[in-house]
């Protein structure tokens, strides 16, 4: 079953998707903590035009949730398509666009978004969690 990207349904799907790779799953060298505002979120994913939501790699694996942690390193601000596009389709190159052009507002400790693109792993596994997340997305 898909779900809109972002949406409970959708994050729910996607922590199943990683429990079930867990004990597989190479773990995260970088402590991250970010929380993510998202813009321009359609309606039918949320009733707010803005939505919370967070990924925190500090115990060794990538928990992405909605809401935000009281504590993080940086917060991320962008659009809901650049964030599908970077979280869904993994597209490194809209990404560095959206960047490029002011659509990606960072505020905090910069060094740990760059850090982000080379601490998550790139293995099989993880393409794997990325294939199956990309399936359960609409």
């Amino acid at each position: 079953m898909s779900h809109p990207f972002l949406s409970p349904g959708w994050i729910e799907a996607a922590r199943t998707i990683r429990t079930k790779y867990a004990d597989q799953s190479t773990k995260v060298t970088t402590s991250i903590k970010m929380n993510q505002v998202i813009t321009d979120v359609p309606g039918h994913v949320s009733e707010s035009n803005v939505l919370k939501s967070y990924i925190d790699t500090s115990s060794g694996n990538v928990v992405m949730e909605l809401g935000e942690l009281e504590v993080s390193d940086l917060t991320v601000t962008v659009d809901y398509d650049t964030a599908r596009k970077l979280f869904v389709d993994q597209d490194q190159a809209a990404g560095m666009q959206a960047f490029m052009s002011g659509k990606i507002k960072v505020q905090g400790d910069m060094m740990k978004m760059m850090a982000m693109q080379t601490a998550m792993p790139q293995d099989e596994v993880a393409k794997t969690i990325a294939a199956e997340i990309k399936d359960i997305t609409a």
